[in-house]
Parts: C-alpha cells; structure tokens; sequence
C-alpha cells in the first residue's frame, strides 16, 4: 500500500495489491480488493483516536473494499456475515472499529446474516450494489413524463428465470423460481416466498423474508443493512429483504437438514405484530400490517 499524500485531510490510502492480492473483480470505474485490515486502508492514527484504541480497531478487518480505478483510493468497505452477540466482547471492539473508520472517513456498508458469506455470495452483491450506485450516480431512472414516477434500479423490468416478466435486479429471483420447483416437487407446501422490511431510525435497515414447508411451520431469514457513510444504491430495506430471499433460497437447498432451525407459522406472526408495534422507531413507517392478520 502507498500513502496518497494527497494533504487533503483525508486519512485513506489507496489500495495496490501486494503479494499476489490483485483486484478480484473489475467492475465499471471501480475495483474490488479482498479482505485488508482497517489498519492498511489508514494513513495511520487519526487525531481523537487514542494509541489503545488504534492498536484494537487497527487490527480488524474487512470482507472486501471497493476502489475507485483511478485513484486506488476506497470508496468503500464491505462486511458480510454474522452479527454479533450482545453481551459478548464482539459488540464493544465493533463500536470502536466503527469509530476509527469513521474518524478516518471510511464508508463501510454491513450486511449482517447468519446465512450469507462473504466467499460465497460477496462478489454477486458486489456487482450489484457498485451496479445500483452507478445507475443512481448517472440520475437513471429519472422519468421522460414529469407525471411518470421515476424506476429506481430494483424496479427495472426484464425477463425472469422462469420466462415471466419481472423486476430483473431482484436479487432474491432465483430463489423465488427455486422454491416454486420445490413446491412442484412437494418439498414445499406453497411456493411464494415471502418478505417485509423496515428501518430503523437509530440503526440498519432489516428485512425478513420466509417460505412455508409444511403445514404451520416456516424457513424464516433476517438480513440487515447498515449502510454508514455510503448508499448501496437502492433502499437498503428492500434490499435486506431481496438478501434474506437469498438466503431462504441457500437454506432450500438443504430443507431436510432444515428442521430443527424452523419456525412456526404462529410464532413468526406473533414477531410480525411486534414489529409493527414499534412502527415508532421506524423511519418510514410499517407497511406490512396487512401480514398481521394472515
């Protein structure tokens, strides 16, 4: 890594490979680099940040950082996986890790899960979200009729799996073409996968998506988006909603080994309804109350 000596104030440095670490992906005017430590993306210790401090979120690390292709300089680093367990020591280092990036002015988009992987899924989302931003950097989606409502890059529509017409960049399509062959091959008894999502006004955006396997009893994901300093280029619920429908679709392919992690119909109402009781909290409100009387 070289240092950008830029003597701008900014605190980053821009990303070379070393040891072989070349981009693994090269998409538009951007590059994405794998797992570096927030310590090799940092000129160094920022002003308010003290030594103890540096030493403990210097150290942690990161999924992949997103680059612009010019500069080399972050645009953005991304985590995927799962979130971790309050009460554990995990939360306290990932609130300091928050703070330095921040004092250090990067953007981190956290995509929590416990399904999701960075190895197996990363470079799909990826694409996607450096797609999303590019299509809302260039005011895409912007309407040629004043009365038309613009189409935001979720809502582009295409040609489907399964030869339907629908919203090309959902992410969660395959999934939804998946569990209809599965409700076909009766290892499902409906084949809609389901979903909802909100924001939080004091935290991420989280979406829930799930699909009923028999009778009462549901496979049910939870994905957050936490999106600081950065926008993935469309409306981090839905799409924390679209990566829970990925990752019902990763836990279909294992259905009989699913059992023990499913959850009943009843039970999952019942969080509905507490969701929707803290609408409050919510930033844009719950528009899922129809789902409190299924």
């Amino acid at each position: 890594m070289t240092s950008t000596g830029g003597g701008d104030g900014s605190w980053l440095r821009a990303v070379v490979g070393e040891g072989g670490r070349g981009p693994l992906l090269t998409r538009g005017d951007q590059l994405v680099h794998g797992p570096r430590r927030l310590g090799e993306l940092a000129q160094g210790r920022p002003p308010g940040v003290t030594g103890s401090q540096w030493s403990t979120a210097s150290r942690e690390g990161y999924d992949f950082v997103v680059c612009a292709a010019d500069t080399a300089l972050p645009v953005f680093a991304v985590e995927i996986g799962p979130v971790a367990s309050p009460g554990s020591p995990a939360p306290r280092v990932e609130r300091l890790k928050n703070a330095v990036a921040e004092a250090v002015g990067l953007a981190v988009l956290r995509i929590g899960s416990p399904t999701l992987r960075a190895d197996a899924h990363g470079r799909r989302i990826l694409a996607y979200v450096i797609d999303a931003r590019a299509y809302a950097a260039l005011g895409a989606g912007e309407p040629d009729d004043a009365e038309a409502p613009p189409v935001g890059f979720r809502d582009i529509l295409g040609r489907l799996p399964d030869g339907r017409t629908g919203p090309v960049n959902d992410l969660g399509a395959l999934a939804r073409a998946a569990a209809v062959d599965a409700y076909v091959a009766r290892r499902l008894v409906d084949p809609i996968v389901r979903g909802l999502h909100v924001r939080w006004a004091d935290g991420p955006a989280e979406g829930w998506s799930w699909v009923q396997v028999r009778p009462g009893v549901c496979l049910v994901e939870r994905v957050t988006v936490h999106e600081r300093r950065v926008s993935a280029g469309v409306h981090p619920g839905r799409l924390a909603e679209d990566l829970a429908a990925v990752a019902v679709g990763e836990r279909m392919r294992a259905l009989d080994a699913a059992g023990p992690v499913l959850t009943p119909h009843d039970e999952l109402l019942a969080e509905i309804r507490l969701l929707e009781s803290r609408r409050e909290e919510m930033t844009d409100g719950f528009a899922f109350a129809h789902l409190c009387a299924d």
